[in-house]
């Protein structure tokens, strides 16, 4: 299974196009607490599987974390049931870096 990888600059790109996706955040709250992204959907990695159900089947969802690792095993349990997923290539250290330096990186 290939898992699409996509960059905080595309992710920012592509919104701006109109095209419509989700932003699925899956570190814990104590990481949203640190660094934060606005508008995203906020579900812990160990609950995504129980909680499908709350994300749109006819959006794509792009997975951020920390770094990219948690992300990526997210969108292939994504993709299996069902979903087009991304992973958002270097998590919220990338976001920082290449977008958004306020927001602290840890």
């Amino acid at each position: 299974m290939s898992i699409p990888e996509i960059t905080a600059v595309e992710y920012l790109q592509r919104r701006a196009t109109g095209a419509e996706l989700t932003l699925l955040d899956v570190r814990e709250d104590w990481e949203l607490a640190v660094a934060s992204v606005p508008g995203v959907v906020h579900i812990p990695m160990a609950q995504v599987s129980a909680r499908l159900n709350e994300l749109d089947r006819n959006k794509e969802v792009v997975v951020l974390c920390r770094s990219g690792r948690r992300s990526f095993e997210i969108a292939k349990l994504l993709q299996s049931n069902g979903y087009q997923a991304s992973n958002l290539t270097g998590g919220i250290l990338a976001w920082s870096r290449d977008v958004d330096p306020s927001i602290p990186t840890y």
